[in-house]
């Protein structure tokens, strides 16, 4: 079974990492570029895959190897045929330098976030679930900051209410497994 789950897990942040890249391709659909360059759902995509396992070494493992392996997706439709361009040693090198920084920062926040939804799995650890959570909710506040600024309000303003229903997701949870606790103590 764990073998099954994690080989779900792989092939959906494989999905995830693709289909990323192919949105900031839609010409056609400008906002789906401010959709594709968001940074809050890799953060959300390695505690969902840290979630789903019972131990911490291995939810960190695996939210470093599904952020992995949407970074390869990433990088293979980006190099791609459908994006009209070739896949060389020349031109997968040159992704991986500018690249560089989204790489450095996915392999550290892949295990990282893995751990968190493993926490917040086993014991509604609420602090990792709420920086998940706020990373969604502020991404568009970071980004006017670093000179980034999403450019649709529909962007900005859907992933602000999806990071705030987070918000208030984990601190419903949260306050529940704490009441829960109580009583059983009592």
């Amino acid at each position: 079974m764990y073998v099954v789950a994690v080989a779900v897990a792989l092939a959906l942040a494989v999905v995830f990492g693709g289909t990323d890249q192919y949105l900031g391709s839609l010409s056609g659909h400008p906002w789906a570029t401010d959709v594709s360059l968001l940074s809050a759902p890799w953060l959300v995509l390695a505690f969902l895959a840290g979630w789903t396992q019972r131990e911490p070494k291995r939810a960190a493992l695996l939210g470093f190897a599904c952020t992995a392996a949407a970074l390869v997706a990433y990088g293979l439709m980006t190099l791609s045929p459908v994006e009209n361009a070739h896949l060389t040693a020349h031109s997968a090198a040159a992704f991986v330098r500018s690249e560089s920084r989204v790489v450095v920062g996915g392999l550290i926040t892949g295990p990282l976030f893995g751990w968190f939804g493993n926490r917040w799995r086993i014991d509604r650890a609420w602090l990792g679930a709420l920086a998940a959570a706020g990373a969604v909710c502020l991404e568009p506040v970071a980004r006017v900051y670093a000179g980034q600024a999403i450019r649709f309000r529909s962007v900005w303003m859907t992933e602000v209410a999806v990071g705030l229903a987070m918000v208030i997701y984990v601190a419903t949870a949260a306050r529940t497994s704490q009441i829960s606790a109580r009583r059983h103590t009592t």
